[in-house]
């Protein structure tokens, strides 16, 4: 089973890659993923992994058990709702790091479920649920019923054309990701965000550096045109992101890609 870097040296790292999983890290093509794979798996002291994702705990520890992919230190999952260390092949949550989301979201999952409950073309998606709730949505769901919500403190995030993600207030991927690089002190500008879609917004959003793949949403492209650190990739998945690290100089060694 495949633990994450136990050499990494925080103070030492040129780079934190901090990056989405559904196409940003495991897309873009064969080539280029085993470009960057191995190239992380090579550079286990210069560069951490966090993957920042809206995936649950059981997907990312089966996903980095099958050896395919290089394991993480570091996971936001559940869309921000998971602050985690990945040790032992497992997705480890961090209890003092996710208190506020954790008192944020107390008491909201029933009324969310009632009131959510029966809308036509909205239903539950099938993984587990820690501090958020998931559906997905087909052409006869109307986004206005979910003004059933109104009054809840939560938030509302619509990403792919057709996942809905209800979210304590306050809480998406890039409030964690900054929680998290506080804890560990690493700086902030040594760090890269990755992504595709809208639920990737607010990691673009905290001004690190950014890589905002090729074949991204156009929502997210336009969301992140005028913020200066995102950068708008030609290779989608996997490429852009070494693309990105080369275009924003974040790491001597990191392989040429053709644009």
């Amino acid at each position: 089973m495949t633990e994450h870097n136990q050499d990494f040296q925080p103070g030492g790292s040129p780079l934190v890659l901090a990056t989405d999983l559904d196409g940003t890290f495991l897309g873009g093509s064969q080539e280029d993923r085993k470009t960057l794979y191995d190239w992380l798996r090579t550079h286990t002291q210069t560069v951490q992994l966090i993957f920042v994702t809206g995936r649950d705990p059981g997907f990312i520890a089966d996903l980095c058990a099958s050896g395919d992919v290089p394991a993480p230190s570091y996971v936001i999952g559940d869309v921000g709702t998971t602050i985690a260390e990945f040790r032992d092949g497992q997705v480890a949550p961090i209890a003092r790091l996710e208190a506020p989301i954790r008192r944020l979201w107390e008491g909201m999952a029933e009324p969310v479920r009632t009131r959510l409950a029966g809308i036509r073309g909205l239903w539950l998606q099938s993984a587990p649920f820690r501090h958020r709730m998931s559906y997905q949505y087909d052409e006869r769901f109307n986004p206005d019923a979910l003004r059933v919500l109104e009054g809840l403190e939560v938030d509302v995030l619509d990403s792919h054309g057709c996942f809905i993600d209800i979210l304590p207030k306050g809480i998406s991927k890039g409030p964690s990701l900054l929680r998290l690089l506080a804890e560990l002190k690493l700086p902030q500008d040594k760090v890269l965000v990755a992504g595709d879609t809208l639920n990737d917004l607010s990691m673009f959003q905290t001004g690190l550096h950014g890589a905002v793949v090729g074949g991204a949403e156009p929502e997210l492209l336009a969301a992140t045109r005028a913020l200066p650190r995102s950068y708008h990739c030609s290779r989608i998945g996997a490429g852009g992101i070494l693309e990105a690290i080369a275009a924003h100089d974040l790491h001597p060694n990191v392989p040429e890609v053709s644009i």
